[in-house]
């Protein structure tokens, strides 16, 4: 689906500036954009590599289960009827840590070992439970407390103040994630009262 909207964005552009007289525009744009983006990859490198290495000395530290004993509650809450010590509670607890703290490339792993094992409590494999729906919702807005990734690219994009997005982030991810939960709960509810009436 981003593959079809690039297109068309492309496409339309293509058509406007033969439309409006200015082709040499579209080359132009296409030979700047190419070597921005270069300049961008490779500014990230060094600012990834700083913020990756900042969490994987919280990662080793100890700090991680820290923060998982007091998503634990949470945890509990949101996914009942999992087994507190299953491996699919500790994937999530340990994805639900990684995004919290900005590791989107150590909570990936983590999620799919999640989904792998609430499939294994699945008794209709075809079917998402409610559960898997709950942690896809969860992980999709992902509360965040320190957006590692966002802070890197506005570096790289020459930002005079690039930390200056973790206060928004916290708002706008905390509203995310509570309307997830929001509409989690009420579908589940929703669900569940159908099936009931069914009986």
């Amino acid at each position: 689906m981003i593959n079809l909207l690039w297109v068309g964005m492309i496409a339309a552009a293509i058509l406007v500036a033969g439309a409006t007289g200015r082709v040499e525009l579209v080359t132009q744009s296409i030979f700047t954009s190419a070597e921005k983006a270069v300049g961008i990859a490779l500014n990230l490198i060094s600012i990834m590599a700083f913020w990756l290495g900042i969490m994987k000395i919280i990662e080793k530290s100890g700090f991680i289960h820290l923060v998982i004993f007091f998503l634990k509650p949470v945890a509990y809450w949101l996914f009942p009827g999992i087994p507190h010590d299953h491996t699919a509670m500790n994937a999530m607890l340990m994805n639900m840590s990684a995004n919290l703290l900005g590791m989107g490339n150590a909570a990936t792993p983590f999620g799919i070992k999640a989904m792998e094992e609430l499939q294994k409590l699945n008794d209709r494999p075809d079917t998402a439970t409610d559960n898997m729906c709950t942690f896809l919702a969860v992980n999709t807005a992902s509360l965040t407390l320190i957006p590692t990734t966002v802070i890197a690219i506005r570096s790289a994009t020459g930002s005079l103040n690039p930390t200056d997005i973790i206060g928004t982030t916290i708002v706008a991810t905390f509203c995310s994630t509570a309307a997830a939960i929001t509409a989690d709960r009420f579908f589940r509810y929703w669900n569940n009262r159908k099936s009931r009436g069914r009986c």
